[in-house]
């Protein structure tokens, strides 16, 4: 199953997980297309200044590969710098926060896998 870059489902979320500004979604993927348990399968696009709030993945792993931007996540308690090629893993209860530090948007892919 191939998505096309221009097929994707696009979904725009204000104030994402209690952050702020705008995160688009753009969807390659929806969970009823996988027989394994994904539930998100996206290429998230967070805008200069934007966040997604602090949130925690207690049934869940969520993996963030970042693709293009900087931005800084919030692990473990401590804010650290991400940059294009840095892969993150989130799941067993941690929580995470990312924000868009930069003048560009900070484009990451991301997958949520349920236990």
């Amino acid at each position: 199953m191939i998505t096309r870059n221009t097929e994707a489902i696009v979904e725009d979320r204000v104030n994402m997980r209690g952050g702020k500004g705008t995160v688009r979604l753009e969807h390659w993927f929806r969970q009823d297309d996988f027989k394994a348990k994904v539930r998100l399968c996206t290429r998230m696009v967070i805008a200069p200044g934007a966040t997604i709030g602090e949130h925690a993945h207690e049934a869940d792993d969520e993996i963030y590969i970042v693709l293009s931007g900087q931005g800084r996540i919030l692990e473990n308690g401590e804010w650290q710098d991400i940059r294009p090629g840095d892969a993150i893993l989130t799941g067993n209860g941690a929580s995470h926060s990312v924000e868009n530090t930069g003048d560009a948007p900070l484009v990451i892919a991301a997958v949520i896998i349920l236990y």
